[in-house]
């Protein structure tokens, strides 16, 4: 009886709701969302327990029985622990969910986002917490009701993409209110119980636990690891510290200034959950960017588009590197970059090209300035009265508005082939001239999430680096000079770096602690 009343209210919500399938997501989440209830998308058949919303070819939306975040020292933060500040993140207006994701090669017969509808980025619409590696890759974010519906639609509609490249497999929202309040305590776990180990099995896996939750990684970047009491090596830094405190010296603590206080943490605390949240890195790569100049070992070029890069996204946001040719070859980049910064005009060759591409494919992103490097549909071509012209361009902002600034240009525009799918190229730039030639471009590659910026004007120098013919051509490009960082910066947010520049905080009191006296 309850199975036909489920499939009754089934084809009752498909005949009233199935041409706005949207709308009853999101009529269903801003309902039921305070009740003890769990929503689900996912791409199998829902468990009997489970009620059936919506169903969209092989992909299902049901609702069921609230469902609870499991061990929290099996996840690994991002940046800000919400253990330390849960009421600043999962207010009554948001949900918190997990995002379960599988590689490529473990689901060959689920597609990707589907290129020819609108695609939809997963962090676009969320706030990440905390990740749990494996297969399925797992992150816990919080949302608005309404941003969780979209991600939800996106997955239903085949239009979701992950950031790190791999296919969104299941969202669910869960209660993880006591988890993170609990900080180390355990939660009731997210369905699977533990029936079937044995106790041996359970012992052992509570002795092991808190050595792999302590090894430390080198160059864990943004990412950090619980510590529990119960590990050696947490026991032994506690004691240390606290031999230290014995022998520090009371009368050689300076008084700590008053700004230094409660209330001075609160502001802080607010200003990294709002700030440090734009910074997380979702692909999992280290957050660095490489400058590419080809065999030139040009320490001033270098140096150049490294300050202003820097300029635009922040000297303590990124590290940047010279990318030179033998370790272009030789060194692991690929998987330890967020950006490929192309700023020489030399001949890409064609090894190069292949390593710039499988980056690419591997969700990297690429900006090129000046550059040679071209793919897809896209040719360079070359326009002899350009080379080191000042020109107008009229640039085509994210908000659907134009910008017309001054740049010196580097004598080639792109061309674009009429076979090209849609959607993989867009124009981002074109002259102000009868034949409106393309100068700066917008491409995508492969279903993780790669693209490249390509750019046939120096947005990289500014006035005093260039070498201008005329004085007006100087004058242009000094009072073009605030859009160009305008550009820059859209450019570099587009390409998903975070350009939000925040003052260096001030100086506070440092006290070094030993064991020794």
């Amino acid at each position: 009886a309850p199975a036909m009343l489920i499939t009754l209210c089934y084809l009752y919500l498909w005949a009233r709701w199935g041409p706005r399938s949207a709308a009853l997501v999101r009529s269903t989440v801003r309902r039921l969302h305070r009740s003890r209830c769990s929503f689900t998308f996912c791409a199998r058949q829902p468990h009997p327990e489970e009620r059936v919303c919506l169903r969209i070819g092989g992909k299902v939306f049901c609702t069921g029985e609230a469902q609870f975040l499991d061990d929290l020292n099996r996840w690994r933060l991002l940046l800000i622990s919400p253990v330390i500040y849960p009421e600043k993140l999962l207010t009554a207006e948001h949900i918190a969910f997990v995002t379960e994701s599988i590689s490529a090669q473990t689901e060959t017969l689920q597609k990707g986002p589907d290129s020819s509808k609108e695609i939809v980025k997963w962090s676009d619409f969320c706030s990440p917490l905390a990740y749990k590696a494996g297969e399925p890759f797992q992150l816990i974010a919080e949302a608005s009701v309404d941003n969780f519906s979209s991600l939800g639609i996106a997955f239903l509609e085949d239009r979701l993409q992950m950031d790190n490249g791999m296919l969104p497999h299941r969202i669910v929202s869960m209660d993880v209110g006591t988890a993170l309040k609990s900080g180390l305590g355990r939660a009731e776990p997210t369905g699977r119980g533990k029936e079937g180990k044995s106790k041996l099995e359970e012992e052992k896996e509570h002795e092991d636990e808190p050595q792999k939750l302590c090894e430390q990684e080198a160059g864990a970047g943004e990412h950090r690891h619980l510590h529990l009491s119960s590990c050696r090596e947490c026991r032994q830094l506690e004691n240390s510290t606290i031999e230290s405190v014995k022998f520090a010296s009371a009368e050689n603590i300076p008084e700590l200034p008053e700004r230094c206080s409660s209330e001075l943490e609160e502001e802080e605390k607010d200003e990294w959950l709002e700030k440090g949240m734009e910074r997380i890195n979702l692909a999992g790569k280290p957050p660095n960017i490489l400058i590419y100049l080809g065999s030139e070992a040009a320490e001033a070029r270098f140096e150049r588009v490294k300050s202003v890069l820097q300029e635009c996204t922040g000297a303590d946001s990124y590290t940047i590197y010279q990318l030179q040719q033998e370790q272009l070859l030789r060194d692991p980049w690929v998987e330890n970059s967020l950006l490929l910064v192309l700023a020489t005009e030399e001949p890409i060759p064609e090894r190069s090209h292949k390593l710039f591409m499988r980056f690419l494919s591997q969700g990297g992103k690429i900006l090129g300035f000046s550059s040679s490097f071209a793919f897809g549909g896209v040719r360079i071509k070359r326009r002899k009265e350009l080379r080191r012209a000042v020109r107008e361009l009229v640039v085509c902002r994210k908000d659907s508005s134009e910008l017309r600034l001054s740049l010196l240009l580097s004598g080639f525009v792109f061309e674009m082939e009429l076979k090209e799918e849609p959607g993989t190229v867009r124009t981002l730039s074109r002259l102000n001239n009868a034949e409106k030639d393309s100068v700066i471009v917008h491409l995508t590659h492969g279903s993780s999430g790669g693209e490249a910026i390509l750019c046939q004007a120096h947005l990289e120098l500014d006035s005093s680096s260039m070498d201008v013919q005329t004085e007006e051509d100087f004058n242009l490009l000094k009072m073009s000079n605030s859009k160009r960082y305008e550009v820059l910066k859209e450019i570099l947010t587009c390409l998903g770096l975070s350009c939000e520049l925040r003052e260096i905080p001030a100086l506070t009191p440092i006290y070094l602690l030993s064991p020794d006296e």
